[in-house]
């Protein structure tokens, strides 16, 4: 499991206009079983995506083709990780 930590890099004006985008995105990796889960931080200074991939180049390239990364508005941190314990509800994470 990877978890993508995405800060935004311009104003939230921009981010808000490529927001549609960047949700039909994440809407088309949960479809193919890339993106398990996702959401901003608060304050509003970015998101994280949780992404099921083979290995950190995949996530990588996954997270590369976000529309916010493609249009410069935010860079991206892959965090690789590895659940020992999920709750109930939350089974999907350690598959």
């Amino acid at each position: 499991m990877f978890i993508a930590s995405l800060t935004y890099t311009v104003p939230i004006e921009e981010i808000d206009a490529l927001l549609p985008a960047h949700l039909e995105w994440l809407k088309a990796g949960h479809a193919s079983g890339q993106f398990m889960a996702w959401g901003p931080r608060e304050p509003r200074d970015g998101g994280l995506i949780f992404i099921r991939a083979q290995n950190r180049s995949e996530a990588e390239r996954f997270a590369a083709s976000d529309p916010f990364i493609t249009a410069g508005a935010a860079k991206s941190e892959m965090i690789e990780w590895t659940p020992r314990f999920v709750g109930p509800g939350l089974e999907a994470l350690s598959g």
